[in-house]
């Protein structure tokens, strides 16, 4: 096997055995909304923002298997505030022709040399969640 093919299967090993029950514990469930680009499924709290992981970017580093993109997901073909647009926030995913949904993605370092972090990961994935949450909220009554 190469690196490549060893941290794809470390990566998806951490997420599915650690990060995803340990989501499910805090009330996240499987997501309904397909990712158009992640092909495994996502975790949501609300229908408003949904978590999906990223296994295949960086997994040709040499220390891909200390870290993934974790990908939050709005996923509706509306305008954002100004104030919410740009890589702290969101930008746009395309999804179709003429049809884009909104994400933020994050760099989680779950593991620094030997030392696991997992935990801090863990609240650093929750506690980014309900910030971006926060910020979609009000965007909710434009939604329904």
């Amino acid at each position: 096997m190469n690196i490549t093919e060893v941290n794809r299967i470390f990566r998806k090993s951490i997420i599915n055995e650690f990060f995803i029950p340990e989501l499910t514990k805090l009330d996240f469930k499987k997501s309904n909304v397909k990712h158009p680009e992640i092909s495994t499924d996502g975790l949501m709290q609300s229908n408003l923002l949904h978590i999906f992981f990223d296994v295949e970017t960086g997994n040709d580093y040499p220390d891909g298997d200390e870290w993934f993109i974790t990908e939050f997901l709005f996923p509706y073909p509306m305008k954002l505030p100004d104030n919410l647009k740009g890589t702290d926030y969101f930008t746009t995913i395309s999804v179709e022709e003429g049809k884009n949904f909104w994400h933020h993605r994050e760099l989680v370092r779950y593991k620094y040399g030997k030392s696991k972090k997992l935990d801090e990961s863990l609240d650093f994935i929750e506690s980014k969640y309900k910030e971006l949450h926060g910020l979609v909220e009000p965007l909710e009554k434009e939604i329904k």
